[in-house]
């Protein structure tokens, strides 16, 4: 597995395999890899002749100076994780080297990233976009992959790729789940035995959403019962249930046949921002 810092270097390297007629498949991530991770590079493997995963907490799109600081670095774990699934490069670039001075360039992205996330993080998918259209820029992967927790970041990125004409094709990869049902994470690190057993509410509070919504029930209702079991939690905290377009994130009141809809949620356990979401169907 090779490891690369420098922008120069690893795009030397892949003018080399390119010129050789070599696909490049990329995953781009934060670190602290799970399970969830590995699934995004076995799904790059299947397809691609060389994957590339790319280790970088990016400072531009935390808009909590405190939520930066307190993200989880596993550097030397990740490393024995990514060996192990047979990832064949890493690119791990420092903040000079991804940001040589304070980035003007800011994204707007309309009502896709005025919702749910983005309004609970202003400026968050504008930091997201800059720093993925780096990454796109040096790399120039054939196929880039994510994973359907981010889902809103997903259709940004998308509409991104879309707009700006990068020669990629994004795809998405199921969430992975522990066995009681919790969304791998990165944050999860940050979780108490305690906070991780309460957190699985998430995941229940979906599970009872989808029954409801599909049996005609109106979605201002299911948001009270999702409300009222996350009041039952002593460390969970709801900030947001909707019921959404998954094309346009538009808000929809009420389940219809013609449209593919997505459950999103987002909360809090004690401190560590937590989000999910499922579809209807």
């Amino acid at each position: 597995m090779k490891i690369f810092k420098e922008i120069a270097e690893i795009k030397s390297f892949l003018s080399e395999i390119k010129g050789r007629g070599m696909t490049v498949g990329l995953v781009a991530t934060m670190g602290a890899l799970h399970k969830g991770h590995m699934s995004l590079i076995e799904s790059s493997k299947s397809l691609n002749d060389v994957t590339i995963t790319s280790i970088y907490v990016n400072p531009t799109q935390f808009n909590n100076p405190l939520d930066l600081q307190k993200y989880p670095r596993t550097m030397d774990q990740d490393l024995k994780m990514l060996e192990g699934v047979g990832c064949d490069v890493v690119f791990s670039p420092t903040d000079r080297e991804m940001y040589e001075e304070t980035p003007l360039l800011k994204f707007d992205f309309g009502h896709l990233d005025k919702v749910m996330e983005g309004a609970f993080r202003p400026g968050h998918f504008s930091g997201v976009a800059l720093v993925v259209a780096k990454l796109f820029g040096i790399i120039e992967p054939h196929r880039a992959y994510f994973g359907q927790k981010d889902w809103q970041q997903v259709t940004i990125i998308k509409r991104m790729v879309a707009e700006l004409k990068f020669n990629l094709e994004v795809l998405t990869v199921p969430i992975v789940r522990d066995s009681n049902g919790l969304a791998m994470s990165s944050r999860n690190l940050r979780l108490s035995s305690n906070q991780s057993a309460e957190a699985t509410v998430l995941y229940q509070s979906m599970q009872m959403a989808r029954k409801r919504l599909k049996s005609g029930e109106p979605v201002e209702s299911v948001k009270k019962a999702v409300a009222a079991l996350f009041d039952s939690r002593a460390e969970m905290k709801l900030e947001y249930f909707e019921l959404t377009d998954s094309k346009n994130l538009t808000s929809v009141e009420r389940v219809n046949n013609s449209t593919e809809l997505i459950i999103c949620i987002a909360g809090y356990a004690g401190d560590v921002r937590l989000i999910d979401n499922m579809f209807l169907d």
